[in-house]
């Protein structure tokens, strides 16, 4: 069973898929990391985001163990990423391991924002999850907190709303729900309500 998790940024798709992943025995892929782990390379390398050809090389030659995820959640990752992802040739560098990661036994559950619309079209159930803009604030600036970082709520909200105008409307596989897709709203939910929502929906439309 492949089951695809689309949704703007702290919306809460990453745990939701990590949840049903470990719930139905399927193995699971925050797709984002993959991103942020371009982005961070880049940067690291000592590179501008908006050069190109180093992002494409670094997508090409990605190895994801060579990071420590901790890092590739921190914001500066995020940011990058979000630059990043909006190259085509980058898209369609990580595109390949991605499908591989979904066809492989016993199934998969995978998250980022073009899974049920380009990476796995058929998926046997697609969820798009998604948040109000101020909740999704409240939540990453939770998470900031949470690892010690001193952020401003405000200075996140203006970051989220950056972002979700970024991935929306970039030509490459913009953020969108498929047609085929069940809108999960987070907004009034806790983490174990979002997780039986979410069980709820694929319980009552995967394909047998």
């Amino acid at each position: 069973m492949i089951i695809a998790i689309d949704g703007p940024a702290a919306s809460g798709k990453g745990t939701i898929g990590k949840r049903l992943a470990a719930h139905y025995g399927l193995r699971h892929l925050d797709t984002g990391l993959l991103y942020r782990a371009v982005g961070k390379t880049v940067l690291d390398a000592g590179h501008k985001l908006d050069d190109r050809q180093a992002a494409i090389a670094a997508a090409q030659s990605l190895d994801l163990s060579r990071f420590d995820e901790a890092v590739l959640k921190g914001a500066e990752a995020g940011e990058a990423a979000s630059f990043v992802s909006a190259i085509p040739e980058v898209r369609a560098a990580l595109v390949g391991f991605q499908r591989s990661f979904a066809a492989s036994t016993p199934g998969a559950v995978l998250d980022g924002r073009d899974i049920g619309t380009v990476i796995c079209p058929d998926a046997d159930v697609k969820i798009f999850v998604t948040a109000a803009p101020d909740a999704r604030a409240q939540r990453r600036a939770a998470e900031y907190r949470a690892s010690g970082k001193t952020i401003d709520d405000a200075t996140v909200l203006a970051d989220i709303r950056k972002r979700d105008e970024r991935d929306s409307n970039r030509s490459a596989s913009p953020l969108k729900q498929a047609d085929d897709a069940h809108l999960l709203d987070t907004t009034d939910l806790n983490v174990e309500a979002a997780v039986a929502a979410a069980i709820a929906i694929v319980e009552k439309n995967r394909k047998r």
